[in-house]
């Protein structure tokens, strides 16, 4: 066998395996959900420019982008509240669990020390 024909073969195998490879990605790229931020992110409003005519000239100016740049801060700000919340909820959780477990033992102990009274 030619060392030629060896090549074309391997060669051959290769693209097979890259076509297929490609193809298998291709698709799984194209039928993959579009990726989010925050699964709860909200999407922003869809806003028409004002068209209305004035002496100003920055009022030529749509509105948009300032709106959206707001609710892009007023929805980070959200966002971030709603991770410091879940934090301190955890906080919280815990110093309740605490809080159960002292007043266990300071029952416990109260117990004991009246036991330790001799009746009357």
């Amino acid at each position: 066998m030619k060392e030629d024909g060896y090549n074309i073969t391997v060669q051959e195998q290769v693209n097979s395996i890259a076509a297929i490879t490609f193809n298998a990605f291709g698709t799984l790229q194209r039928d993959a959900p579009p990726v989010q931020l925050y699964p709860n992110y909200p999407h922003p409003p869809s806003v028409a420019p004002t068209t209305t005519v004035t002496d100003d000239p920055t009022a030529a100016f749509p509105e948009q982008p300032k709106q959206l740049s707001a609710n892009l801060v007023k929805d980070s700000k959200q966002v971030e509240n709603d991770v410091v919340g879940q934090e301190l909820l955890k906080h919280l959780e815990a110093a309740e669990k605490e809080l159960k477990q002292v007043q266990e033992i300071f029952g416990q102990a109260a117990d004991n020390c009246l036991n330790m009274k001799k009746p009357e």
